[in-house]
């Protein structure tokens, strides 16, 4: 492996095992090019030099909510913009449309199921028209986030850089779709090589690509190790309020055929959440009504993202919903929620 620094100078180093790890970059439409300046990536939006009095931002994914959240909340003039019918799409829907309603609330711009035609960027604003079912609309903005998912390092390296793939096609490295391919345990095709993270298919997440090199680095050393279980990946959105997910949304239980159970908990219902002033969000849990297996939970509100933990370590567990009832829960507290929307499912919450 030869590797360059700054001033030019080239070092080679070899070992036994090289694990590939170089992430991913904002990923760029071919009508939404990332100039850095007018049109950024989630980078430069981490360190602008100064706040913009009004930004676009395109795509409501994770990346795009948490910087649309961030931004309106120190009060720049936020609009976002989706080009699906809800945003934050692969939430369930009542989580997208929670969500959409607490940033309308806040006096947030949301524009669903409209796409970007172009950006002019020759004045002193970017002028983005859009294009809507009512026809298309010219917004004037400061700056535009582009925040359309995420591309890996396998190739070019982005934003006005002359730097080019790392050598996979010189090494004969398999790839698939701008992905590295490899097995459960993280090898590729050639001995020696591995690779984690955003370059290999998977969520892109970081607490993924933590937990595939811990998996990759004990297969190495001859530990036995489980491989990861994609189905039970947590996923968090930092906005406010929270979103926290994981397993199968309802619309995804039904289409795969399950028969299931739904509960739901309000925040409303809450006596942690009154005391603490923010009662707005939910639970919601889906269980296969047949053998209880817990298929998915999702929640909105303040610190869901610290709740999720117990889903996860549950359905790795393969515990079933009527033990989760069983299992006494400390009140009052947030995390009794999700044993409340587990009996609601069962038709045995009394705190409903």
């Amino acid at each position: 492996m030869e590797v360059t620094d700054n001033s030019g100078k080239v070092t080679e180093y070899s070992a036994n095992h090289i694990i590939l790890a170089t992430g991913a970059r904002s990923r760029e439409l071919p009508n939404l090019k990332q100039d850095g300046k007018k049109i950024i990536g989630y980078r430069e939006a981490m360190t602008l030099p100064a706040q913009p009095k009004s930004m676009v931002v395109i795509g409501s994914g994770a990346i795009g909510s948490e910087f649309a959240y961030f931004y309106h909340s120190l009060g720049t003039k936020v609009t976002l913009i989706e080009v699906l019918p809800n945003v934050v799409p692969l939430e369930d829907e009542e989580i997208s449309k929670t969500l959409e309603r607490s940033f309308k609330k806040s006096g947030m711009k949301i524009m669903t199921g409209s796409t970007v035609e172009s950006i002019d960027t020759t004045g002193d604003a970017c002028k983005v028209t859009v294009k809507t079912k009512k026809g298309e609309e010219i917004i004037e903005a400061e700056l535009v986030l582009s925040a359309v998912g995420v591309a890996p390092n396998i190739e070019g390296m982005g934003i006005a850089s002359n730097l080019e793939g790392i050598g996979l096609e010189e090494t004969g490295i398999k790839t698939e779709k701008n992905k590295v391919v490899v097995d459960e345990y993280y090898r590729t095709n050639i001995p020696g090589y591995y690779a984690i993270g955003d370059i290999v298919s998977g969520p892109a997440l970081a607490h993924v690509a933590s937990h595939e090199g811990i998996i990759c680095v004990e297969k190495i050393i001859g530990k036995e190790v489980e491989p990861m279980d994609y189905n039970n990946i947590p996923a968090c959105t930092y906005t406010q309020p929270e979103i926290a997910s994981v397993g199968m949304s309802e619309k995804a239980a039904k289409e795969a055929g399950y028969d299931i159970l739904v509960g739901k908990f309000p925040f409303t219902a809450s006596g942690k959440a009154t005391a603490a002033g923010n009662r707005e969000g939910m639970i919601k849990v889906i269980f296969d009504a047949k053998y209880g297996e817990w298929l998915g939970a999702h929640m909105i509100g303040d610190n869901v993202t610290e709740l999720i933990a117990e889903v996860v370590v549950a359905r790795k567990l393969e515990t079933t919903g009527r033990e989760i009832i069983d299992a006494v829960h400390p009140h009052p507290t947030m995390s009794e929620a999700i044993m409340e929307a587990v009996a609601q499912a069962y038709g045995e919450c009394v705190n409903l």
